[in-house]
């Protein structure tokens, strides 16, 4: 008699691991506003390590008032899936130690060239984008520059459509294999126009063809019936997810990146 057929042992995926895996927290990290947890998650024999933010540890902000941060950074990830550019960790929304969060997988970052930097010069040298000048102490000024990076741009493109209020330089990760994530999502989507960025390098620039062919597919996907619609639709407010829409449309019939509208501080502060 021959031995029954070995069925390979099932991969988990990591959206499976961090939604269903056991979360121990290993520490806080203090840095952040609200209460971010340090895990480990396991399930099944796999292991990682994620970020952990409990709905409980958030504090209350005026011009955010529907949902929670949690729910906007999931959002966040979803879009960012819909791209195909995977800009963002993978993230879920999930009970922990400390009831509903979100969490995310942690990302160690890779030593590589400078992705911001202060100059003393009126233009950026090639190779970089000016942002603006920036107060250094001393009644001295700098010029804040970021790099002219396809990653970057990538990543300036969905900032535009989830209207990020806080693309600071620390929330840019660049990983292994010349990967580069962006983290922090929890003031995105909101229905009035927040865009707050260091990302302003391209402003006013005609968007390249790849992104117009990702932002056409995202249209799609937002319409009604459409899987990223209904993805978010449980995450944000039907105002909120009416506003991406616009805001897809905008950029599409602009054919260009954003620039500063003079209503709203257009830099995070601090900016890193």
């Amino acid at each position: 008699m021959s031995a029954p057929e070995r069925i390979p042992p099932r991969s988990v995926t990591t959206a499976e691991l961090l939604a269903k895996g056991e979360l121990k927290v290993r520490g806080r990290i203090r840095e952040a506003s609200n209460a971010v947890l340090f895990c480990s998650v396991t399930y099944e024999g796999r292991e990682a390590s994620c970020v952990y933010k409990p709905v409980a540890g958030e504090r209350p902000l005026w011009d955010f008032p529907d949902g929670n941060l949690a729910q906007r950074e999931v959002a966040a990830y979803e879009v960012s899936e819909a791209t195909g550019w995977g800009l963002v960790p993978t993230t879920v929304l999930r009970d922990g130690p400390h009831g509903e969060g979100m969490c995310q997988l942690w990302i160690e970052t890779a030593p590589e060239s400078e992705l911001l930097a202060l100059v003393d010069a009126e233009e950026p040298e090639p190779g970089w984008k000016a942002i603006g000048f920036a107060e250094v102490g001393e009644g001295k000024t700098a010029l804040l520059v970021h790099a002219d990076d396809e990653r970057l741009r990538r990543l300036a493109v969905l900032d535009a459509v989830i209207n990020n209020a806080d693309r600071k330089g620390g929330h840019l990760l660049p990983a292994d294999e010349g990967r580069l994530y962006g983290i922090d999502h929890g003031v995105t989507f909101n229905a009035e126009n927040k865009l707050r960025t260091l990302l302003w390098g391209w402003a006013g620039e005609q968007l390249t063809p790849e992104a117009i062919d990702v932002l056409q597919a995202l249209r799609e996907a937002l319409r009604d019936g459409g899987g990223l619609a209904a993805k978010l639709a449980e995450l944000i407010t039907a105002v909120e997810l009416d506003a991406t829409r616009a805001r897809v449309d905008a950029l599409l019939a602009g054919g260009k990146h954003p620039e500063p509208s003079g209503e709203w501080p257009a830099i995070p502060w601090p900016p890193v």
